[in-house]
């Protein structure tokens, strides 16, 4: 353990230097650190309990998703029905289910085809034999499509996923550091943004669907008429977004979706210098959006963000580069926030605040002061029992210690890890187990003394033999960080985090570094005795 070859002491040292100068950018001003390239610029990052900011707890309106799938499987069987030329009545969305009337003639072919709708459901139900769809004869003609618990449960989880992804994307864009979004049960969305005082601007982001529809707007009828109950079955009423209220009478055919946008930035019109929002859209949307407009030279289109029109011009002649512009009397941040929700794309569910807090960055900071008094304190009482309990090599163990703690800011920076209060007890407990680690290899040192070893023979065996207990008792502790990290959340995972980097870099300076630093005192003093 003693033996360490030229090549073996340099790669150790490396190691352990070039992990430390990862820690650099954090006593640095962030305004000087971003001079600097782009790999050297990692740096740890507060977390809302030390530096204040924004919590949020959201809740995807479940009953929207299910009304949404009992549409889309209406919709389904219209289609279904129509392409085998199968006429039918009565086709309606109640409570879990959708019903259709057709010919009791036609009613064996019409079950055939409508139970290809139904299909497995992916992930652990698909493996119980659980389906999509339950198509059911009700009799009389009648058929039932239920949407059983399972399919909606898998609905749900998945608007869970594709909204996390867009909440991202929507934070991101409004230029915040670091924001912390993760699920929370089975229906619900965290999202702490630290260093944001004021939620009000995140909450109305947040707060919008943002459901982009291109839309043809039906002239056949006025407005007036259609508000007085003559709206053609393949229309409806839609309100302007704008004040005064106004009605337009828009066809339920979608041209084209926003799902096809591509791009979205606001600019300002040249010939009225008015906000206005310039939009791309992809190779299939431009297609769709050309087509749409060359059949309809001369007709007014509506363009509509969550069911309302938000502007509605006459197709003057084809588009069919791909791109176009909104204008509507905006002001310049609703042009912003137009843009914004454009490119970050659709909710798939509406999102509600259901609890909201702030933390002022003086309590975050009190907590820093705090956190830091306490490691100081933890530090010198560890370092003075150290040099009182074994001298010369207490000395070795606090400069590995101190180089330990030096190595878990750098791993931390260097993985953009989030800071909190917990971690921060986690780096403090990991001090604690690194001195551990020395003790038990000083103790080890000290039996082999009293067995009649000489000074050079014990230190060898000490560090030879203290090994398997070192890595027992780090490994197990290992393990329970990683169930922390896996089971807990928020707090918890700081905590485990700083925890499990702690006791990697706590096993190579205990048997690399330390032994590395006595293995150069024994090479230049060759004592006769110990003196631990």
């Amino acid at each position: 353990m003693l033996y360490f070859s030229r090549w073996k002491a340099l790669a150790i040292i490396l190691t352990a230097l070039v992990i430390c100068l990862f820690a650099v950018p954090n006593f640095f001003p962030q305004d000087k650190v971003k001079t600097w390239p782009v790999w050297a610029q990692r740096h740890i990052v507060l977390g809302l309990d030390l530096q204040g900011g924004s919590y949020l707890l959201l809740e995807v309106d479940s009953n929207y998703v299910k009304k949404e799938r009992l549409d889309q499987v209406r919709d389904e069987v219209r289609r279904v029905l129509r392409d085998a030329k199968i006429g039918y009545t009565g086709l309606t969305a109640r409570a879990d289910a959708v019903e259709v009337r057709v010919k009791e003639t036609d009613q064996q072919a019409a079950l055939t085809k409508l139970r290809e709708l139904s299909q497995p459901l992916g992930g652990l139900l698909g493996s119980s034999g659980q389906r999509s769809l339950e198509v059911s004869d009700a009799g009389g003609g009648l058929i039932r499509l239920a949407v059983p618990q399972a399919a909606i449960t898998e609905r749900i989880r998945q608007t869970i996923e594709q909204s996390i992804q867009i909440v991202e994307r929507r934070i991101n864009e409004l230029g915040t550091v670091e924001p912390l979004i993760q699920r929370q049960g089975t229906d619900r969305i965290l999202v702490q943004v630290p260093g944001l005082q004021d939620p009000t601007e995140l909450k109305r982001i947040l707060g919008q669907t943002a459901k982009m529809e291109f839309r043809m707007v039906d002239s056949s009828i006025s407005p007036d008429q259609a508000q007085s109950g003559r709206v053609p079955a393949d229309s409806e009423v839609l309100m302007s977004e704008q004040s005064p209220k106004v009605p337009y009478v828009v066809k339920r055919q979608v041209l084209v979706s926003g799902g096809d946008l591509t791009d979205a930035q606001p600019a300002f019109d040249q010939r009225t210098n008015e906000p206005i929002v310039n939009f791309r859209f992809n190779s299939s949307g431009s297609r769709k959006f050309a087509q749409a407009t060359s059949e309809n030279v001369g007709q007014p289109f509506a363009i509509i963000l969550d069911n309302k029109v938000i502007s509605a011009p006459v197709i003057r002649e084809p588009i069919t580069g791909g791109s176009g512009q909104i204008s509507g009397s905006f002001t310049v941040q609703a042009a912003n926030e137009l843009a914004l929700l454009m490119r970050a794309g659709a909710l798939p569910a509406p999102l509600t605040v259901i609890e909201e807090r702030t933390v002022g960055p003086g309590l975050g900071q009190d907590s820093i002061e705090k956190g830091k008094l306490a490691a100081y304190i933890g530090s010198i009482m560890v370092v003075v029992f150290m040099l009182l309990t074994y001298r010369l090599f207490g000395v070795f163990a606090n400069i590995a210690v101190a180089i330990n703690v030096a190595m878990i800011f750098g791993v931390l920076s260097l993985l953009n890890a989030t800071l909190t209060l917990p971690g921060i007890a986690g780096i403090v407990l990991t001090v604690g187990i690194a001195v551990d680690s020395n003790v038990l290899i000083y103790e080890r040192i000290r039996e082999e003394l009293r067995g009649g070893r000489n000074a050079i023979s014990a230190i060898d065996a000490g560090f030879r033999r203290a090994l398997a207990t070192i890595l027992d008792s780090n490994i197990t502790t290992f393990i329970a960080a990683a169930v922390l990290f896996y089971i807990g959340t928020g707090p918890v995972r700081g905590f485990a985090v700083t925890l499990g980097i702690g006791i990697i870099t706590t096993v190579f300076t205990a048997f690399t570094l330390t032994s590395l630093i006595v293995a150069g005192w024994v090479r230049w003093k060759r004592p006769k005795t110990v003196p631990i």
